[in-house]
């Protein structure tokens, strides 16, 4: 239960404190040692750690020992970070360390890397195709050895072309007769939506008949408009998970690394936890939905819309008991330094 609203601002300060002693430390921690940094009475304090541990915020290892921050805590905790500035100086260099790589794949593998060096955690980086690229034209151009180019324009202007070989010859005319059929009943359309209708009208038992559609199939069969890119996903950092106090089996140890080798769960993660606006930064504490060996993780980071039909997202994995405020920061820097290569 989210008990967020019956705490005072004095317990969400206590709370804070302990919070950030717990990252610093690792140890549990004891009232006394906030009363040393919060200027309260030490049964003040007492009296509030015992609020917070009534109402979820708090655990206790064991009956003598301090007190434990739990998932709600840092979910408390990390409200505060959302107003981090971003220092300009940081911001120039990042921005010249990720334009200098070049095109997108390379951008995406330099801000994995740049994320995982700042904070010492795993840092991600992805270029993830939307739904909303459109069809402007098709192009099918006949070469020798029964091959065709095939030319796709988007509406977004990305160009896109494949090679293909066909078993038969087809000429250059009934290419296109082909070509205009696609162009006269898509342009405009989704690419994903144009999929769906051709696979239904070649399911179809009338396209038997029709030698245009017949043509399409063979087309289709061999890629046609299977051009869009996939998710570009580069990740640095898995060694930084070693060795830290998640409190897994060595089973368990196992299935995270096997887990964040796998480039569709990442992809996964992301497009699951970073759903906020264009450029808002989020936060999630706790991955257990993804992956049960993730519960003890924290996921920070922003989505960036491109001018190309793709969507960038940044972002770093880290323990729970991570540094937040340097997490943040690097995510947001990085993220405003993609921002702006891509958009040169």
């Amino acid at each position: 239960m989210n008990y967020l609203g019956a705490l005072t601002p004095r317990h969400l300060e206590v709370l804070h404190v302990i919070v950030q002693h717990y990252i610093d430390t690792g140890e549990p921690v004891a009232s006394r040692t906030i009363s040393r940094k919060y200027p309260m009475s030490p049964a003040s304090i007492r009296n509030m750690m015992a609020d917070l541990l009534e109402q979820g915020y708090l655990s206790q290892p064991h009956t003598s020992a301090g007190r434990v921050p739990t998932e709600l805590a840092y979910r408390s905790f990390v409200k505060t970070l959302l107003g981090s500035r971003i220092v300009q100086a940081e911001l120039d260099r990042l921005h010249v360390e990720i334009h200098n790589a070049g095109g997108v794949e390379a951008r995406v593998e330099r801000s994995s890397q740049l994320l995982t060096e700042i904070t010492k955690n795993f840092g991600i980086a992805a270029a993830i195709p939307t739904e909303t690229q459109t069809l402007n034209s098709i192009e099918l151009l006949a070469l020798p050895d029964r091959r065709v180019l095939m030319v796709v324009i988007t509406r977004d202007r990305l160009v896109r072309n494949k090679l293909i070989q066909l078993d038969d010859h087809v000429g250059q005319d009934e290419l296109t007769s082909i070509r205009n059929y696609l162009n006269s009943h898509f342009a405009g359309w989704a690419l994903p939506s144009i999929h769906r209708e051709l696979k239904r009208r070649l399911d179809l038992e009338t396209s038997a008949y029709d030698a245009i559609l017949r043509r399409v199939s063979v087309l289709y069969s061999k890629g046609l408009l299977d051009l869009g890119i996939g998710a570009e996903v580069h990740f640095d950092g898995a060694e930084n998970l070693i060795g830290l106090d998640l409190h897994l089996t060595r089973e368990r140890m196992r299935e995270l690394f096997r887990a964040l080798e796998e480039k569709k769960r990442i992809v996964q993660l992301l497009e699951s936890f970073l759903e906020q606006r264009d450029g808002e930064l989020a936060i999630q504490v706790g991955l257990g939905d993804v992956h049960p060996s993730m519960s003890e993780l924290s996921l920070i980071g922003v989505r960036i819309g491109m001018p190309n039909g793709l969507e960038a997202r940044v972002a770093v994995l880290g323990p729970m008991r991570m540094n937040y405020h340097r997490a943040v920061s690097a995510v947001l820097h990085v993220g405003q330094a993609f921002r702006s290569a891509v958009n040169q």
